[in-house]
């Protein structure tokens, strides 16, 4: 069976990290998201893929091009905007002459949930079959309400406490291919969208059979929000087979599952401690620590007496020593003066907060640091409080403490370096 996997959207809600990369090539685990969504669909049994793209489209095809390295066949098709799951779907129909798989490349699942879903469309013959999985929010999901496995209706992000269910759409399906006349018979949504919902929809109002997989919450991951990849890091660094291959000198301690590249070094005195990964020419130490579900991406130096903790350091990165990086997601060629500090704890101890698409959103987590853009510097003693994003090419002099997001290509110093 082929599968479409959804991957044009910008993820404007993941800024500023999507800001100079399309958020399926961001990594976690030491691969991209849309990465681990290949591996998933090639264990299910996927042996082509058709990757519908549009922003960034060539960052992708440069990366997975045809798809040999990975195992599976790639072809891409691209979205001429941004206009929905529904249009999205439908640039796939010269590819898809038969039932055929459709997943969202922008969040994780494990490989069992697209088997549950292909084995029951076959086995009930449905017109489409979609995976369902129990959510906390209702309200920021499409929700499905069921009659035994075949769905009722779905309602797209219902008030709060007026949901029918709490089960949310999962972004996998099979379909067959009378989806693609449904969708040209639909219109734009309220949000200037062809959805693949409202598609479905439509053949259930034709008694047309379209039935649900329930999924367990372990299966299924959504990468919406800044902090979810940090969730995301957690579950690749749990399922990867974790392998030490680098330099690891006398003196250094490496607990649980670790994964250090051929090429990486561990100086003497640094304490890691997994699930842990660790990438090629990175160089961490002396006498650091790093703590559990942090991901180290390519040529990163991290200093003398260094913490990190909970957080992704992506590729050519500097952190000077004595810094710490708690909880946070740092971009790609970011530099850091010794004594950088991410606060990711309020001293309230109240939630911590973030501003998302000019609104300020409740993350749910008791511990977030900072989310920051690529090409960043600070000078020594850099603060950031919890919560706070920092756009990309901005400098934070010494001595600054930040308060609140700051745009891309801000200068922050204090009155006294304006004046040198």
């Amino acid at each position: 069976m082929k599968a479409a996997v959804l991957a044009a959207g910008q993820g404007v809600r993941l800024q500023p990290l999507t800001a100079t990369r399309p958020k399926h090539l961001i990594k976690v685990g030491g691969k991209p998201i849309l990465e681990h969504c290949l591996n998933a669909l090639k264990a299910a049994g996927v042996k082509e893929v058709v990757i519908v793209v549009n922003y960034m489209a060539d960052s992708i095809r440069t990366y997975f091009g045809d798809g040999k390295e990975f195992g599976i066949q790639i072809q891409y098709v691209e979205q001429k905007g941004v206009l929905g799951t529904g249009n999205a779907v439908s640039v796939v129909e010269p590819f898809m002459q038969k039932d055929f798989v459709v997943v969202n490349g922008d969040m994780l699942f494990d490989a069992e949930a697209v088997k549950m879903v292909i084995e029951s469309h076959q086995k009930e013959t449905s017109s489409a079959t979609l995976a369902v999985v129990p959510v906390e929010k209702p309200e920021d999901y499409g929700i499905v309400e069921l009659d035994s496995n075949k769905v009722k209706r779905i309602i797209e992000k219902p008030l709060p406490n007026q949901a029918p269910t709490n089960l949310a759409n999962a972004g996998i399906y099979v379909f067959s291919p009378e989806i693609f006349g449904k969708i040209s018979q639909t219109s734009r949504s309220s949000r200037g969208e062809w959805e693949i919902p409202d598609a479905l929809t439509l053949l259930i109002g034709e008694n047309k059979l379209v039935t649900a997989v329930k999924l367990d919450s372990k299966q299924w991951l959504d990468i919406g929000r800044p902090w979810d990849l940090l969730e995301a890091n957690q579950w690749a660094l749990t399922k990867i087979r974790h392998r030490i291959s680098g330099l690891i000198e006398n003196g250094a301690h490496l607990l649980g599952p670790v994964t250090v590249a051929e090429t990486a070094r561990i100086r003497s005195g640094a304490y890691v401690e997994g699930p842990a990964y660790i990438d090629e020419e990175s160089d961490i130490g002396p006498n650091c620590y790093i703590r559990p579900y942090t991901s180290i991406g390519r040529k990163v130096r991290v200093g003398n007496a260094c913490e990190i903790k909970n957080s992704i350091v992506m590729d050519h990165c500097h952190i000077g020593h004595l810094s710490y990086v708690g909880d946070s997601i740092i971009g790609e060629k970011c530099n850091f003066g010794a004594g950088t500090i991410t606060a990711n704890y309020r001293l309230d101890a109240k939630e911590v907060k973030m501003l998302i698409k000019d609104k300020v959103v409740e993350t749910g987590r008791k511990k977030l640091g900072v989310i920051m853009g690529d090409d960043v510097k600070t000078g020594i003693n850099a603060l950031f409080m919890p919560g706070i994003k920092v756009g990309n090419d901005s400098w934070v002099g010494p001595n600054v403490l930040v308060p609140r997001d700051l745009p891309p290509k801000s200068v922050v110093l204090l009155k006294q370096d304006l004046k040198q």
